[in-house]
């Protein structure tokens, strides 16, 4: 899987893999481990975090377990700040992603999947990171672990009809995502804008996996 990011990296540098053999993920769900890329003092590092940041205490009162925040909307909220330095900026890929169904007349719990082509070529979807401890599961117990979640923004022309509320930080070229991965926060959330209209296309409805022959 290395070799599909060899594009984003400059001159000398290197992409350090500590995520090792990925088998294909036709889907992935709320705190599955996927694959994300982060600076590290080495350069940087392909590694694998769990879906789902923490979420803010306000919402866990009363609960026994923190399955976590997937979607980041509001970046000036006092619980993502602290999140908002490189430190802790992400990249996430992805070939393809679903969102519900929200047209007139469509059938409960039916996935929308979008791509950059039918062909699905690679993207990344702005991230944050961070290592955190609590009970993600009651059966887990407390466990220390590395988790990520990604920006949203206002739906474009393709995505609004299907899911009006939001859609994801979507990044196309190495220029972008070096941004995101090494500007100052303020230049960076700039990229917090939606996908310009015409660029998604709509490559599969109704499975829970994106699974291309």
């Amino acid at each position: 899987m290395r070799h599909m990011f060899d594009g984003l990296l400059g001159d000398g540098e290197e992409l350090i893999d500590t995520a090792g053999n990925l088998p294909p993920m036709p889907g992935i769900f709320p705190d599955y481990a996927a694959p994300i890329i982060r600076a590290a003092p080495t350069g940087w590092q392909l590694s694998r975090a769990r879906w789902g940041m923490p979420t803010p205490q306000v919402f866990l009162a009363g609960k026994r377990t923190d399955p976590g925040v997937t979607n980041i909307r509001n970046v000036a909220s006092t619980h993502w700040k602290r999140w908002l330095g490189v430190e802790h900026r992400c990249l996430v890929p992805f070939t393809s992603f679903a969102e519900p169904d929200n047209r007139p007349g469509a059938p409960r719990n039916h996935p929308v999947w979008f791509a950059l082509g039918q062909d699905r070529p690679l993207a990344f979807f702005a991230g944050l990171h961070t290592e955190w401890t609590s009970i993600r599961k009651l059966k887990e117990g407390e466990v220390t672990a590395d988790l990520f979640g990604f920006l949203t923004c206002p739906p474009n022309a393709e995505v609004a009809p299907v899911h009006p509320k939001a859609m994801p930080v979507i990044l196309t070229t190495p220029e972008e995502c070096r941004r995101w991965l090494t500007a100052p926060a303020a230049e960076a959330l700039r990229l917090q804008r939606p996908l310009p209209d015409g660029m998604l296309q709509i490559v599969a409805e109704g499975v829970r996996e994106d699974v291309v022959a």
